[in-house]
C-alpha cells in the first residue's frame, strides 16, 4: 500500500481497504467506477454495523455448502475483488476447489491481464476469462460481462459473484445456474435475484468462508444438502433490511 496509515486511527481498517483500491486504480486494474461502488457499499456497511451479523453468517454457511456440492463451481473476479481479497479468494477457490474467472463490466485487455497477474501473484495456478478463443457470449447481458469462458462460467453449475451489477445474475439464473452473491445492498438486483445473498463486506465474508470450508469439507453430503434446502434467502434479505432500518432510525 502506497499510503501509510497509523494503526491507531479509529478507521484504520476501512482506510486500508480504500487505499488498496486506490493502489489498484493507479496500477490500472481498478476503475474509477469501482471506487464509487466501494463507497456505496461502505454506506450500507455502516448501517449494518460493520460486522458479520448472524443472518449473513448463515448465508455464508449456506454458500459454502452449495459450493462444496457443486460439480463445476466458479468464482467470478473483478478489479475490486482482486484489490481487496486476492489472496483470500485464491485460497477459498483452492480449498473448495473452484475455478476463478475474470469477468469485467468495464473491460479492457490491459485490465484483464493485470488482474490475472494479481491473482497469480496471490497463488492462483489457472485463471479463466483471459483467452479470447475460449469465450462465448451469454444471452441477456447488455455489457461485456456477456463474454465468458466456455470452460469456466459457461460450464459452471454454481457461480459466486461479488460487487457487481445485477443483469448478469438474472442472465445466469435464466439459464439454470445457481448464483451466490456477495453484496452489502440487499435491495440490489444482484441480491434480489441470487439464490444465496451474502449481505456482508467481502473482506469479512471470504475469510469467514475459508474457515467454514475447512470444517464443512468433512461433512456428509446429506448434511450439506439440508443446509442449502433449509436456507431461506427471502428471510435473509428481510433481516438485512430490518437491520438497516434500525440503523437509519438510531
Amino acid at each position: 500500500m502506497s499510503f501509510e496509515i497509523s494503526k491507531k486511527h479509529p478507521r484504520y481498517s476501512s482506510l486500508r481497504y480504500r487505499h488498496k483500491l486506490i493502489d489498484g486504480l493507479k496500477e490500472g486494474y481498478v476503475t474509477e467506477a469501482g471506487l464509487i461502488a466501494h463507497g456505496r457499499g461502505e454506506a450500507f456497511d455502516y448501517l449494518l454495523g460493520e460486522r458479520t451479523v448472524s443472518y449473513a453468517y448463515e448465508a455464508e454457511r449456506a454458500a459454502v455448502a452449495l459450493l462444496l456440492l457443486a460439480e463445476h463451481p466458479v468464482i467470478s473476479v473483478n478489479g475490486n475483488v482482486a484489490a481487496l481479497v486476492s489472496r483470500e479468494i485464491v485460497k477459498l477457490a483452492k480449498l473448495i476447489p473452484a475455478s476463478l474467472e475474470i469477468n469485467l463490466f468495464y473491460w479492457t485487455r490491459e485490465r484483464e491481464v493485470l488482474i490475472e497477474k494479481v491473482l497469480k501473484k496471490a497463488g492462483a495456478e489457472k485463471v479463466f476469462g483471459t483467452n479470447a478463443q475460449q469465450k462465448i457470449e451469454l444471452p441477456g447481458i447488455a455489457s461485456h460481462r456477456a463474454w465468458v469462458d466456455k470452460m469456466g462460467i459457461a460450464k459452471a453449475d454454481v457461480c459466486m459473484v461479488a460487487l457487481e451489477d445485477g443483469d448478469r445474475t438474472e442472465a445466469l439464473k435464466s439459464i439454470g445456474k445457481k448464483v451466490i452473491a456477495i453484496d452489502l445492498n440487499p435491495l440490489s438486483r444482484t441480491a434480489q435475484n441470487a439464490d444465496i445473498s451474502i449481505c456482508d463486506n467481502i473482506v469479512r465474508a471470504v475469510p469467514n468462508m475459508i474457515n467454514m470450508v475447512k470444517e464443512m469439507k468433512e461433512w456428509d453430503k446429506n448434511m450439506l444438502k439440508k443446509l442449502v434446502k433449509d436456507f431461506d434467502n427471502r428471510k435473509n434479505l428481510e433481516s438485512s433490511l430490518l437491520l438497516i432500518r434500525k440503523g437509519v432510525l438510531v
